[in-house]
């Protein structure tokens, strides 16, 4: 299990907390892989950027336009965290449906 996110983010803090066997990935420093991001981006489409960041709304109207895969290659701290991949399965996020799916 390999959780994608940011160590300075206390989401993925806590996912990694209650998930202790998984492999952390800092997007930041290693990005996320092309196969990972593109799975993701067909099950989650627009919903993996997070248009709620700081990152987000420095952005300008034609940046904001860009694909999400485009836009999460140049910024990744955009990326809804944190991205958790389970062998083929993924899950966005820490909320409790994903934390019930897990078994956590």
């Amino acid at each position: 299990m390999e959780i994608y996110g940011l160590k300075t983010c206390d989401t993925c803090r806590k996912a990694i907390k209650a998930l202790p066997d998984a492999q952390f990935v800092d997007v930041r420093a290693e990005g996320v892989p092309g196969d990972v991001m593109k799975a993701a981006h067909a099950q989650f489409g627009a919903a993996l950027v997070n248009t709620r960041s700081t990152t987000w709304r420095g952005l300008s109207e034609s940046e904001r336009a860009d694909a999400p895969e485009a836009l999460l290659a140049q910024h990744p701290t955009l990326m809804k965290r944190p991205l958790i991949a389970e062998g083929s399965r993924l899950y966005l996020g820490w909320t409790t449906d994903v934390q019930a799916a897990l078994g956590v």
